[in-house]
């Protein structure tokens, strides 16, 4: 199993359209890539404008697939002048629960 949880910034005049972009990037990757197990977006609860993705796939290469997919072109398309600085992002194992019994 593959983890990224990526945090972003979105400038505040551009938070709305951010975050459309960010739900339809993951309905594009939990609906259309059957290497995406899970795609989360959470808001920040002390800041209106973070955001944190967490993205599960089934291994390296899904994820791989996952940018270069139409969804994703058009959520870096929409949202490259919508961020503050870069995004942060954190790779990672599972850990658990088990990759068997992940759901």
């Amino acid at each position: 199993m593959y983890v990224i949880v990526v945090t972003l910034q979105a400038k505040p005049e551009g938070r709305d359209a951010f975050l459309k972009a960010a739900v339809e990037d993951g309905q594009g990757s939990t609906q259309n890539e059957s290497g995406c197990l899970r795609f989360d977006v959470y808001n920040d609860q002390s800041d209106p404008n973070k955001f944190v993705f967490v993205e599960v796939y089934k291994d390296e290469a899904a994820f791989q697939a996952h940018t270069k997919t139409p969804h994703f072109a058009a959520w870096r398309e929409a949202t490259k002048d919508l961020m503050e600085g870069a995004p942060t992002a954190v790779r990672c194992t599972n850990v658990f629960p088990a990759d068997a019994d992940w759901k």
